[in-house]
């Protein structure tokens, strides 16, 4: 029998949740800096290096990123050879309660949503589990911020609507978000499914590597085609003009009901933080 020792798995999650608060991802670094490179306007290039720098500082000193250091979001892909006599979802509550309070990170997340007591822990988080062949464990973390979460939509449209109407819906939350979001942002797309798998997939969108593009040629293409017309808004960095408004646009998409056409888009801010992780599995 395989399974993951309960303090190993702690000990490597709350390590992740620390590095992703402390340190960007080179390929948001490198997409920051090439959006510099093409930056016009003189108040954007100074956003994007006052962004740049104050990733360098985080990463150095060890200190967040963001203020903002999010709703605790994880993807388990658990192998099906994997057995656990542990509750995984309290192991990974339990390793993001010792990072946050260890790591002096923000503790944002309320007991209830209208009593608004704050748990003081960061805690619980958001986990989502799939089932995949294999001896392994991965783990998909992203503290997401609530001011780009906030400027998140999804909409119920029909097919008649098609591709143009798909566009224009991307672009109208894009331009009602404005500088609230804290561009330049990474749009995660979901078109498909029902009303909450269209949320879904455009939450994993954001966790794709920034460089990829979608294996459809006809979501590549939309991914394409949303990037450039984002980027003429003149939006810019932090909301202050430019043209350096997105830095990808990531379009998953998912089989769905012939009267159906759900949308969905959730926004990410500039401090793009995510971390992943693979634990095989042990004898037991």
């Amino acid at each position: 029998m395989l399974s993951i020792p309960k303090g190993k798995l702690i000990k490597r999650v709350k390590k992740m949740v620390l590095e992703a608060n402390f340190s960007l991802d080179k390929s948001v670094i490198n997409f920051l800096k090439s959006g510099l490179g093409k930056e016009t306007s003189a108040l954007a290039i100074n956003v994007l290096e006052n962004i740049l720098h104050n990733a360098d500082v985080a990463q150095k000193e060890d200190i967040p990123l963001c203020q903002d250091t999010g709703v605790a979001v994880f993807f388990l892909e658990i192998g099906n050879e994997l057995c656990f006599d542990y509750s995984l979802e309290d192991a990974v509550n339990e390793a993001v309660a010792l990072a946050y309070k260890e790591g002096y990170l923000r503790k944002s997340i309320v007991s209830h949503p209208l009593r608004r007591i704050n748990t003081l822990d960061n805690t619980p988080s958001v986990i989502h589990i799939k089932l995949v062949m294999g001896d392994a464990l991965a783990i998909h973390f992203a503290p997401k911020g609530g001011g780009s979460e906030n400027m998140s939509t999804l909409k119920m449209m029909t097919p008649a609507s098609g591709i143009e109407g798909i566009k224009q819906f991307v672009i109208d939350t894009v331009i009602a978000a404005g500088g609230k979001p804290c561009p330049p942002i990474i749009v995660g797309v979901g078109i498909g499914g029902n009303f909450e798998k269209s949320a879904l997939l455009a939450k994993e969108a954001l966790f794709r590597p920034l460089e990829d593009e979608a294996k459809d040629p006809l979501d590549s293409s939309l991914e394409k085609e949303l990037l450039l017309e984002i980027n003429k808004l003149n939006i810019g960095p932090m909301g202050l003009g430019g043209n350096t408004t997105c830095l990808a646009v990531k379009v998953n998409s998912y089989p769905c009901h012939i009267a159906s056409l759900p949308v969905a888009v959730n926004l990410q801010c500039h401090s793009a933080r995510k971390s992943h992780i693979i634990l095989r599995g042990e004898s037991i």
